[in-house]
């Protein structure tokens, strides 16, 4: 099943009665739009370059794009055949879907970053309550402008990833470097990258570890000319001067 096919699947078009409850997710309302098969949430997210990651500290709020690394992890349960833990890798071709009525993309999702020891963004992990922040995120791909019948209706054509979650530092060398590895695998297509200590040492490696997320994709509407019948000449008419 195509990307553009998963999106809406056996759904209603839209979910117009869905309102905000204190402690609880909102189903979305584009459910047309809306991407529950795990293989093509994975796709979408290795298709992804930055993350964009918003926080709140003493400061105020905060939003930072950022490279990033991922393994997300779904079974059976999910819909599909086994379980699979994808780190960069490009997936397709999954029929599982999971039903209408739930809420949010299935599976474990972890988001992977590496920065300087020091900086904004591990002040406020170490400050937060058991160095656990929470946070928002978003990232997109494949994004269009697509030009309307009028200047009101124009729109973009896009691929995206909504959700939040708690990030914190991470100090075992081993899952530091597995961090890394994943860092490598998405930005720069190596997945089995070798880091010495030493180099794992040298950076400070914190993830993010998902609570709930979405996958959306608002797939480029055909040409036109593609809905059109095709002209048929009136009788008389052809080859006429």
């Amino acid at each position: 099943m195509s990307m553009e096919n998963i999106a809406g699947a056996r759904k209603p078009a839209k979910r117009e009665d869905e309102r905000t409850v204190a402690g609880e997710h909102r189903m979305m309302r584009r459910a047309d739009r809306e991407v529950t098969d795990p293989e093509q949430i994975a796709a979408i997210i290795a298709a992804c370059d930055i993350v964009e990651v918003a926080y709140a500290d003493a400061e105020g709020l905060a939003i930072v794009p950022l490279n990033f690394g991922f393994d997300y992890e779904y079974d059976e349960a999910d819909g599909v055949a086994a379980t699979v833990l994808v780190n960069g890798a490009e997936t397709v071709g999954s029929t599982g879907v999971v039903a209408a009525d739930e809420v949010g993309c299935p599976g474990k999702l972890t988001l992977w970053f590496h920065s300087a020891p020091h900086g904004r963004k591990l002040d406020a992990i170490r400050a937060a309550a058991g160095g656990r922040l929470p946070v928002a995120f978003t990232m997109q791909a494949d994004c269009e402008v697509v030009a309307g019948r009028t200047t009101c209706n124009w729109g973009e054509a896009f691929k995206s990833i909504v959700g939040n979650g708690e990030a914190s530092l991470v100090k075992d060398l081993g899952e530091c470097r597995h961090g890394l590895q994943a860092l490598m695998a998405q930005q720069a297509h190596m997945p089995h990258v070798e880091f010495t200590d030493a180099q794992v040492r040298s950076v400070t490696v914190w993830k993010i570890e998902v609570d709930y997320f979405t996958a959306k994709v608002r797939a480029k509407p055909a040409p036109a000319h593609m809905h059109q019948r095709p002209a048929v000449p009136r009788a008389g008419v052809i080859g006429a001067r």
